[in-house]
């Protein structure tokens, strides 16, 4: 990976959820010839980070694992990859920082996901960490505006796609979630707690004369930051997986807000959309609100 954004810290450290994006994240510091600490979350990481130096930490434990961060030289982190919202009542601190920090996460929980993430990060710039987002990172996984693989929308796919993500601002404006799946102008599901594998899971459950087929492709899966949105936390994210459940559940194609998603393995995603006969794109703000 050559795309590695400025250096602005002498040691990042990753904090590892699952999927890939962790991963991808390491490695592009790694190939810049910068030493990353890979902080894996128990229970959530699941890629392979045996190339990179790090240690494992319960969400409980973040007196731990501030003190690990600060010992390996981390100036800066950057949170990635996938974390359920915890269940606060059985959440047990396992060190004095945790018990000082749950009070404000259940707090700020009450007022919605952005509002947790902003304390988090708050918390950690106390702490003297620069949080800095995976498009900081690695700039290539922002997508600019255009269809990514071979597969062209049709204009019925296009009207789609707008109000997917119409509908997705909407719901992000009132901090529910990131993404939504309309079909021939029907909102046929909008994402909140589940996530968006569950969202189009769900989607593939209806009945197929509101929904497409694999033979009758139709219906757009579109994801878009919440206006409220930290950058450097939670944007927006779609990966292979992400095609899979858009071609499980009959949909024409994916799209994204230009400049406001991150792209995992944009070649897998591209190989696997063109196999299954699914267009991805990135919509500009412009051609949104047009």
């Amino acid at each position: 990976m050559t795309d590695a954004g400025p250096r602005r810290w002498s040691r990042l450290g990753v904090i590892a959820g699952g999927g890939q994006l962790p991963v991808l994240l390491a490695g592009a510091e790694h190939a810049a010839g910068r030493n990353p600490f890979v902080a894996r979350l128990n229970g959530f990481a699941d890629a392979d980070f045996t190339a990179f130096a790090g240690a494992s930490f319960n969400l409980g434990a973040v007196g731990g694992l501030q003190k690990a961060l600060k010992a390996a030289g981390c100036d800066a982190i950057c949170f990635a990859g996938k974390v359920d919202r915890p269940d606060f009542r059985t959440l047990v601190p396992a060190d004095l920082t945790a018990a000082k920090l749950l009070p404000r996460m259940i707090d700020a929980g009450r007022k919605g996901d952005d509002a947790l993430l902003r304390e988090i990060l708050a918390f950690f710039e106390e702490s003297g960490f620069a949080v800095v987002g995976a498009d900081d990172v690695l700039a290539g996984l922002i997508p600019a505006a255009g269809v990514f693989g071979s597969v062209q929308p049709r204009e019925s796919d296009r009207a789609d796609a707008r109000k997917a993500l119409r509908t997705a601002r909407a719901i992000g404006g009132l901090d529910i979630g990131q993404g939504a799946v309309v079909c021939g102008g029907l909102v046929l599901a909008v994402e909140a707690q589940e996530g968006t594998d569950a969202m189009l899971a769900r989607v593939a459950g209806l009945a197929a004369d509101i929904r497409g087929t694999e033979t009758d492709r139709r219906g757009v899966l579109a994801k878009a930051p919440k206006p409220i949105q930290e950058r450097r936390m939670d944007l927006p994210v779609i990966g292979r997986s992400t095609v899979a459940g858009a071609r499980a559940a009959g949909l024409a194609g994916v799209a994204v807000e230009a400049g406001g998603a991150l792209v995992v393995d944009r070649e897998g995603v591209v190989a696997d959309a063109d196999s299954a006969g699914l267009f991805v794109m990135a919509i500009t703000a412009d051609e949104l609100d047009a």
